[in-house]
């Protein structure tokens, strides 16, 4: 579609819950923007949208920079996952770059962050290398979700092709790389969540799992399920903890959207 310069569009990067919240959003309000996702996956959850342009595939930080100024897009909005520290680095250096030449907001949208709890059963450690170390000092079998991009880290495990069990996405290159790995057969789950405490439930008592190995997501990431599927079970929840950041909800961002609208019509 070619972009209406009298018209300048706004850009999500979308791949969670906030960034399909966000267009869903802008289409009910008849607002033109162009969404960004990863895969397939999230193109379907979003191609049905009005007044939406999607792009699917990774864009790097070049391509990015070259996009926003090529269709003069003014307003920016981030809504990665909150673990995709490169690509969120990207979106805002390749913002601040097209500021230096022409006008560009950029915003962070990011989930609310739950209180940490003092619970014995929950483990927080600041990433999955740390939750690898912790892991080698115990016995019993685990069950990990926090994805195929780092499920080499825990092959350091003594016994890890009988102690653990990998739910991952179900595409292609995740299922392929778990295997690769030694994750096959009863040992792996290729779905796609959030989940609902019941699978939750239902998949630690069938591995037996006495921990469960979750990034902490948030409400809209589905940690609360984990959490009480974990408590239930008696399993200790294992927690890779997000990182610090600023930004705005998903409430603020639909504000800024809404006010850019007005603006574009005036």
């Amino acid at each position: 579609m070619e972009t209406d310069r009298m018209n300048p569009a706004i850009l999500i990067f979308a791949g969670t819950t906030e960034g399909r919240t966000l267009a869903e959003y802008a289409s009910a309000h008849s607002i033109r923007c162009f969404v960004s996702v990863a895969t397939d996956y999230g193109k379907s959850l979003i191609e049905h949208l009005e007044d939406i342009t999607l792009l699917t595939g990774r864009m790097d930080e070049e391509e990015m920079e070259r996009f926003i100024e090529e269709n003069d897009i003014r307003l920016v909005i981030d809504a990665t996952h909150p673990f995709a520290r490169e690509v969120t680095e990207n979106i805002r250096s390749a913002c601040e770059k097209v500021l230096t030449r022409s006008e560009v907001r950029y915003v962070r949208c990011i989930r609310p962050f739950e209180d940490r709890s003092s619970d014995e059963q929950i483990i927080y450690t600041e990433s999955v290398q740390e939750a690898v170390e912790y892991l080698k000092k115990t016995t019993g079998n685990i069950l990990i979700a926090t994805g195929s991009k780092e499920l080499h880290l825990y092959t350091g495990i003594e016994n890890y092709r009988e102690r653990c069990f990998a739910r991952v996405l179900s595409t292609e290159p995740a299922v392929r790389e778990s295997v690769r790995l030694g994750f096959e057969g009863r040992h792996l789950f290729a779905m796609q969540g959030p989940f609902a405490p019941d699978l939750n439930l239902a998949l630690l008592r069938q591995t037996k799992a006495s921990y469960f190995v979750t990034k902490e997501t948030g409400k809209a990431g589905g940690f609360e399920e984990k959490a009480e599927a974990a408590e239930m079970t008696g399993a200790v929840l294992v927690v890779i903890g997000r990182p610090e950041e600023n930004g705005e909800s998903v409430e603020a961002v639909e504000e800024m959207i809404k006010e850019y609208a007005g603006e574009q019509s005036r």
